[in-house]
């Protein structure tokens, strides 16, 4: 197998959770920064999950390479339940205790794993070495999960928007490093 790195980016400042929230004015410039933050940087694929706050973090990154942004829907956001949940911090929490809790028009955690097992799996025997895939902050902890168990709640309600994580696959080796500050 040839060295693999994904650069994992969870999307930049949002006006809110649904697939329709666009990028703050600060978000809008965070997507700018990132063109810049990955100077240097190879890059051959960009796959974005298809919520809009996605798309515009990922659009001026792909517009400096000359790269498509490729829609994924297995990089969309788990969405936890139909219904908008008072305590929603804690019922996120317990869903990390027991992968297979889902709420009422929700998604569980294992169903999202399998997502992301889906789309590694398609990655992995891909010809490409250097992928950038944009995401959310729950789909972006399981995907860091796939390859460090270790990686959950509390990783999760730590991350930042934006927030860029290197995973390196070599040799059966893996190494997870946060990189944006």
């Amino acid at each position: 197998m040839t060295v693999k790195h994904l650069y994992l980016i969870r999307h930049c400042q949002a006006h809110g959770q649904e697939v329709s929230a666009s990028l703050t004015e600060a978000g809008f410039q965070q997507a700018e920064r990132l063109v810049s933050f990955f100077e240097g940087k190879k890059i051959d694929r960009i796959l974005s999950s298809p919520f809009r706050r996605a798309l515009q973090t990922a659009e001026p990154l792909a517009a400096a390479r000359g790269l498509e942004v490729e829609r994924d829907d297995r990089l969309a956001e788990r969405v936890m339940s139909g219904t908008d949940m008072a305590d929603w911090k804690e019922k996120l929490k317990e869903t990390f205790a027991d992968f297979t809790l889902s709420f009422e028009g929700g998604e569980s955690n294992e169903s999202g794993m399998k997502r992301v097992s889906s789309l590694l799996g398609d990655l992995l025997s891909a010809e490409e070495g250097h992928i950038v895939l944009v995401s959310h902050g729950n789909l972006s902890a399981l995907l860091l999960r796939y390859f460090e168990e270790s990686y959950g709640y509390d990783h999760m309600m730590k991350m930042s928007n934006p927030d860029v994580f290197h995973i390196e696959l070599n040799d059966g080796e893996t190494k997870i490093c946060r990189i944006w500050s």
